[in-house]
């Protein structure tokens, strides 16, 4: 398998009034290429000052971050859409095209693509307030999806939806990822979550945060994370990582 990151020995420290605090301390991780990677921890331990330190958004405080390929494009999908109330779903996708100076008629006809491809097309020219909070999801992905990134970074992606729509969007999201070959690094709180998507399950300790333990996840048969939840292994996977967590709480 193509080593696509590893991130070595990270630690991350906030300088506040009341004094240095270390976030995380030691982090080690290693992606390949179509790795679909949860991590999953405490409230407030630290998942996502990891994701916004691979992303650059975060100068780390020690240790390395090592990409496979030169000039990493990394895609960023948060908590919330995101999308701009007054630009038209199409506009929103292009969106990032236009502030990375790359909004070229191919990948404009890219982003048609994907907006065809995944039944969003005839939305193109609506406003966002036209749209489901599900629906909202997959522009938003869509438009990360623009930029081809080398890596995907979710964080708490369906954290503001209702049960039933977190079930059917993640199902969505997954199935939009694997199509398009992306490698993903996702941070949620749902133990269920993460071993229905990811491959590799990082247990993330309290603060300041470090690997606990991996799991590879490997169901009998799998397909999609609602098919996923009905296979004979994932209530061992779930009972697993609940203990571990249990230990954190």
């Amino acid at each position: 398998m193509t080593k696509i990151l590893e991130i070595k020995n990270l630690s991350k420290k906030y300088h506040t009034k009341e004094g240095e605090i270390l976030a995380i301390q030691n982090i080690n991780i290693k992606v390949d290429k179509g790795d679909f990677i949860a991590l999953v921890g405490s409230s407030g331990c630290g998942k996502s000052t990891l994701l916004n330190s691979i992303a650059g958004l975060d100068k780390a405080s020690g240790g390395e971050i090592l990409f496979g390929m030169e000039n990493p494009k990394i895609g960023y999908m948060f908590q919330s859409d995101s999308l701009f109330p007054w630009l038209t779903i199409y506009e929103n996708c292009i969106l990032g095209l236009k502030i990375t100076k790359k909004n070229t008629k191919e990948n404009q006809e890219y982003v048609l693509e994907l907006l065809k491809k995944y039944n969003l097309y005839e939305f193109k020219d609506k406003y966002p307030t036209c749209l489901s909070g599900g629906m909202k999801q997959r522009i938003a992905l869509i438009r990360t999806l623009a930029l081809k990134p080398d890596i995907l970074l979710l964080d708490e992606p369906f954290n503001a939806l209702d049960y039933q729509s977190r079930l059917a969007i993640s199902n969505d999201v997954y199935e939009i990822i694997k199509k398009e070959n992306q490698t993903a690094i996702m941070v949620t709180h749902d133990i269920s979550e993460a071993v229905a998507m990811a491959n590799k399950v990082y247990v993330l300790s309290k603060r300041p945060c470090t690997v606990k333990k991996v799991y590879k996840i490997e169901l009998e048969n799998p397909k999609n994370p609602i098919h996923n939840r009905k296979d004979k292994k994932f209530m061992e996977y779930y009972e697993a990582l609940w203990k571990e967590l249990d230990i954190n709480v």
